[in-house]
């Protein structure tokens, strides 16, 4: 990875800005986009694997809080 790490924010499978640090990409997407969903990655960073017990899937969401 380059010494200079540069940010990039996605939203709705769109490619939104790129930004020189984490900090500067969060308070921009949260200004734009509120709470989310958006994503935020460093370029050249490795992909990250998630367990399935953490993916979130909207298509199970309903308009009710489920416990």
């Amino acid at each position: 990875m380059s010494e200079m790490a540069r940010w990039v924010v996605i939203h709705s499978a769109a490619f939104e800005a790129v930004y020189d640090s984490f900090e500067l990409a969060a308070v921009e997407a949260v200004k734009k986009f509120g709470r989310g969903p958006y994503l935020i990655r460093q370029i050249g960073a490795p992909p990250v694997s998630l367990p399935a017990s953490v993916m979130y899937h909207p298509s199970y969401a309903g308009d009710k809080l489920r416990v």
